[in-house]
């Protein structure tokens, strides 16, 4: 993706028991409220189970003309072709992710409230590079927590697409996006709402119009 499109809301799957279908139906909501990208995380399925989750999304992402990146799992991303994958910090190198995903694959690193991670990911070839948790998350309670500042100094000094995640909601995201977030990632702002459609579409009017 190139800078001008890696703009808008980031969805990522929450960890819920949810059936095959119910859990497409629900990204199609988020992608019918505006989400550019999707990011396909799980921590409590088995790999048998994450890999027919998985290429069950992948399939509905295509259709939909979104990109579907893999949380973590480089070898999941590699086996099913999917658009790209999230590293953290204890996956492989980005350059390792570039090597076996190509060129044209989306690689995403968390850096964290780290500017030199952020640096060093740029460097390996990184596609993006996501800081947090801004605000409290129950996705991850212990997470650093970064000033938005940090987003404005990483915009002086990264070419890259950056992503803000971490507690954000559609009342506290614009200044993120005012700070330099091009894209915020969400999980229980999306996914937790009785309506994902109008959840989704609360985040992506944030975002200047001609990025919907």
């Amino acid at each position: 993706m190139t800078k001008t499109s890696f703009q808008g809301l980031y969805a990522i799957t929450p960890d819920a028991p949810l059936p095959i279908a119910t859990l497409v139906d629900q990204v199609g909501a988020a992608i019918a409220g505006g989400a550019r990208v999707i990011q396909y995380r799980d921590k409590i399925h088995t790999l048998d189970e994450r890999r027919r989750r998985a290429a069950a999304l992948l399939a509905f992402c295509r259709t939909a003309s979104v990109p579907l990146i893999i949380n973590d799992e480089l070898d999941l991303a590699v086996e099913l072709g999917a658009d790209g994958v999230h590293l953290g910090r204890d996956d492989p190198d980005p350059r390792a992710a570039r090597e076996r995903l190509g060129e044209t694959a989306i690689i995403g690193v968390s850096c964290y409230d780290q500017l030199a991670l952020a640096a060093a990911a740029a460097a390996a070839g990184a596609s993006y590079v996501a800081f947090g948790s801004f605000f409290a998350s129950t996705t991850k309670p212990k997470a650093v927590r970064p000033d938005p500042g940090l987003l404005t100094e990483a915009r002086r000094r990264i070419a890259l697409p950056l992503v803000a995640i971490g507690g954000i909601t559609p009342h506290n995201g614009g200044p993120l996006i005012a700070a330099g977030a091009d894209m915020l990632a969400v999980v229980t702002g999306v996914f937790a709402q009785p309506d994902i459609t109008a959840a989704a579409r609360a985040y992506t009017n944030l975002f200047p119009k001609e990025t919907h």
